[in-house]
């Protein structure tokens, strides 16, 4: 019953991608966690990395036949973090132990650290998403600032297997000088080269069930086309809100659970 809910869920995750150009990550990864049982520390980012670079290239495919998307700064952008992801998951996520540190009788565990840090993006995330969007003078556009958040962007996508589209979006905005509609697009491509890596870099550390991930994608792939449609019709202001309330909610949920419950 969880996983027939699961892959309902999936739908979802293209929806959030189609319509908002982020957010997919953020709900694949705890419905793997959740309704599939997957391990959390290192398979379920791994899978959740693949489930978005998947969604993300349907995504980016049509956004460029609409001409939005900026090669250029898919290059600047893109070439920091992959360097940054590739290096997390092939070498910094498999040399963690699976008991990190302990205070006194508080273990933090690999599952608690990557997890902790997933919630705590979740809940960053859902304040820029209720954000009313505000003009801003965007800055010049600077390499360094380009490549420093390339490699924040790729670390935290190797650590917690998130594409990042919530920090990607409005950095395009504010260092690339771009508009909203062109930087949800040319975070798209971003984010499908940078979890494709990902995943490629974690494919010798993990267990694929190749049937659950091909189905999940599937499902999210069609919600991207369900949500590219909608995209057009849709209030997205009042949309992004709603669903910035939804995942601060699920996010406190998986922090208490994992700090409380899992212990």
């Amino acid at each position: 019953m969880l996983a027939i809910i699961g892959y309902i869920l999936a739908i979802f995750v293209g929806l959030s991608i189609g319509i908002i150009g982020a957010g997919g990550s953020i709900l694949a990864l705890p419905i793997l966690v959740y309704l599939f049982g997957i391990e959390a520390a290192e398979t379920a980012p791994a899978y959740s990395l693949f489930i978005v670079a998947v969604s993300s290239l349907f995504g980016s495919y049509m956004k460029n036949k609409q001409g939005l998307i900026n090669f250029k700064l898919v290059w600047s952008f893109g070439i920091p973090t992959v360097i940054a992801i590739f290096v997390t998951r092939y070498f910094v996520v498999p040399a963690i132990p699976n008991e990190v540190f302990i205070i006194e009788q508080f273990v933090v565990t690999k599952r608690l650290l990557v997890m902790g840090m997933f919630s705590v993006l979740m809940i960053i995330a859902s304040f820029y998403m209720m954000q009313q969007n505000k003009s801003e003078k965007p800055v010049k556009v600077n390499a360094l600032l380009n490549y420093s958040g390339g490699f924040a962007t790729g670390f935290l996508t190797g650590f917690v297997g998130a594409g990042g589209g919530f920090m990607l979006v409005p950095a395009l905005i504010k260092i690339g000088n771009l508009g909203v509609k062109a930087a949800v697009a040319t975070s798209m491509l971003i984010i499908a080269i940078n979890t494709s890596v990902g995943f490629t870099a974690s494919i010798s550390h993990v267990t694929i069930d190749w049937m659950l991930l091909l189905t999940f994608s599937g499902l999210a792939v069609s919600g991207i086309f369900i949500g590219n449609s909608l995209s057009k019709k849709v209030n997205a202001t009042q949309l992004k809100k709603g669903f910035g309330w939804f995942i601060l909610l699920t996010g406190l949920f998986i922090l208490i659970n994992e700090l409380f419950l899992k212990q």
